[in-house]
């Protein structure tokens, strides 16, 4: 799923630098979309609390990390974001504020706390909850 979303932006190569860039600052416009926190957006990303400055880097295209880790979050990111997309076409307002509001699929957690609680697990568990509402 998440080299599917990661295809789906047309980065059918995530491991050159130049892919890695662009989705960099694709993923810094989704967080200010979503308005995720800083200290989030790092958790979001598997970065230390103390990585604070690589998000100004990445703002200005610095490459994310080659590895998988880093890929597959970025991938399952941009998947929830696309399925959001699709779920809500005429209610963008909907699509970007869907990570903050509480959802019965978690527990009465929303999406974000998941997201965070779970690490790269609660990441897929969103963007699986997500394919599954598509594919009904």
């Amino acid at each position: 799923m998440a080299q599917a979303a990661l295809q789906e932006y047309g980065f059918v190569d995530p491991t050159t630098k130049e892919n890695r860039s662009k989705l960099a600052k694709m993923i810094m416009r989704l967080f200010e979309h979503w308005d995720i926190p800083v200290a989030d957006q790092l958790e979001l990303l598997g970065q230390s609390p103390k990585s604070r400055n690589l998000l100004g880097k990445y703002r200005k295209g610095e490459p994310l990390p080659a590895g998988r880790d880093s890929m597959d979050r970025v991938g399952y990111l941009l998947s929830i974001h696309s399925s959001l997309q699709t779920l809500f076409p005429e209610n963008p307002n909907l699509v970007y504020k869907w990570p903050h509001v509480r959802n019965q699929a978690f527990a009465g957690r929303t999406p974000l706390e998941v997201m965070k609680e779970e690490g790269h697990l609660g990441l897929i568990k969103v963007a699986w909850h997500l394919q599954t509402r598509l594919s009904r």
